[in-house]
C-alpha cells in the first residue's frame, strides 16, 4: 500500500498539474445529461453538467474541476494532509486549470506533439522510480480508480507545456561569457584551491503565491509545512503534495547537487547558512516561500572547461526559471478568461 500510494501521488502530481479541460466551444454554457424525453423523476436524479471558465476557445467544465479536486483530496487522505476549504482549494485548482489550458493551446497553435517513444520513457522513469515495470505500474494506477490511459494522456499534456515553456522561455534568455565569468569568480574566492568547487545536494518544497493566495497566507503554508517536518513526516511526501515547482515535486523535491550561483540568491543564501540534515525557515524569494533542507555537501573536481559550461547552463536555467514566471504573467493577462465559479 504504501508503495502504490506514493505511486499515485507521483501520477496524480502530473495530473493536479495537467488540464482536463475539453474544448467543446466557448458558446456552450450547459451540457444537459438527460434528454427532453426523460421523465422529470428521472431528470431530478441526473447531474447537470456547466462550464466553470471560458479560456480564450476553449472551456473548463464543472465535472472535470470536480474530478481534479476528488483526486488532490485522495491524495491528500493518502498521506495524512490537510487542504483549505472547498472554496478556496476550487478557485486554486481552477486558476491551475487555466494556466494550463492558455499553454495547451500555445502548443496545439504550434502544432507542438509529444510521441509515444518520448511518452513511454518517462512513463517508464515513473515505474522504475517505484521500483515497477509497466505492467506493474497500470496494474497499481487500475486499482486506484485511474487508467493507465487516462495518466499517459495526463502526462503528455504535461509534456507539451513543457515543450511550450522552453520554446517560448528559452529565446528569452541569453549568457553572456562576462555572466560566466562572474561566477567564476565568486566561486574561486570562496574556495582555495580553484581545480575545486563546492557543492551541496538539497531539496526544497516552494509555496507560491497566487490569485488565491496572498503573502500571509503563502508563508503560513510553507510554515505548516515546515513544522510537519519538525514533528517526523516524510519530506519527499510533503513535496508530493505540497510543492508548486512541478520539476522537483515528481522527484520528492530533489534539487541534485547544485553549485554556487545556480539559484536565486535568497536561496542560495539560506542554503549555504544551513548544517547537513537541517531544515530552513520559510525562505523569501521571487518565487515565493521554500522550505529547504541541506542533505550533504561535497567538493568536486573539474576542469576549467566543464566548470564553464556548467556554470553556463546553471545561469541559463536560473534566468529561464525567472523568465517563465513572467511569461506565465503575461499570457494569463492577455487570454480571455471567464471564471464562473
Amino acid at each position: 500500500m504504501k508503495t502504490r500510494n506514493t505511486l499515485l501521488a507521483q501520477a496524480r502530481k502530473v495530473s493536479a498539474t495537467g488540464v482536463m479541460a475539453l474544448c467543446i466551444g466557448a458558446g456552450a454554457l450547459a451540457i444537459p445529461l438527460v434528454s427532453p424525453a426523460q421523465d422529470y423523476t428521472s431528470t431530478q436524479r441526473q447531474p447537470i453538467d456547466s462550464v466553470v471558465a471560458v479560456v480564450n476557445e476553449g472551456v473548463i467544465m464543472r465535472s472535470e474541476l470536480n474530478d481534479r479536486i476528488a483526486q488532490i483530496e485522495q491524495q491528500a487522505q493518502a498521506q495524512g494532509g490537510s487542504l483549505p476549504p472547498r472554496s478556496a482549494l476550487e478557485a486554486q485548482v481552477l486558476e491551475r486549470m487555466v494556466m494550463d489550458e492558455i499553454q495547451l493551446q500555445l502548443a496545439r497553435r504550434a502544432n507542438l506533439s509529444i510521441d509515444d517513444t518520448e511518452l513511454n520513457r518517462q512513463l517508464r522513469s515513473i515505474a522504475e522510480s517505484n521500483n515497477m515495470n509497466l505492467e506493474q505500474f497500470a496494474d497499481a494506477v487500475e486499482a486506484d480508480g485511474m487508467t493507465l490511459a487516462d495518466v499517459r494522456e495526463e502526462i503528455r499534456r504535461e509534456m507539451l507545456m513543457r515543450q511550450v515553456q522552453q520554446r517560448q522561455v528559452g529565446q528569452r534568455v541569453s549568457v553572456s561569457d562576462r555572466d560566466v565569468q562572474r561566477v567564476l569568480d565568486q566561486q574561486m574566492s570562496q574556495s582555495s584551491d580553484q581545480s575545486f568547487v563546492e557543492e551541496t545536494r538539497a531539496r526544497h518544497i516552494l509555496v507560491e503565491l497566487n490569485p488565491t493566495r496572498n503573502e500571509e497566507q503563502a508563508r503560513a503554508r510553507a510554515q505548516q509545512v515546515r513544522q510537519r517536518l519538525q514533528q517526523g513526516e516524510d519530506f519527499a511526501s510533503l513535496a508530493r503534495e505540497f510543492s508548486d515547482d512541478r520539476g522537483s515535486a515528481l522527484n520528492g523535491g530533489e534539487l541534485g547537487w547544485v553549485r554556487p550561483g545556480q539559484t536565486v540568491p535568497a536561496f542560495e543564501d539560506a542554503m549555504q547558512s544551513l548544517s547537513e540534515g537541517q531544515v530552513s525557515e520559510p525562505v523569501r524569494s521571487q518565487f515565493g516561500y521554500h522550505v529547504i533542507e541541506v542533505e550533504e555537501r561535497r567538493r568536486q573536481n573539474v576542469t576549467d572547461e566543464s566548470r564553464r559550461e556548467q556554470v553556463r547552463q546553471a545561469i541559463f536555467q536560473r534566468r529561464a526559471n525567472e523568465e517563465l514566471q513572467t511569461w506565465q504573467q503575461e499570457i494569463r493577462a492577455e487570454a480571455f478568461v471567464d471564471i464562473r465559479l
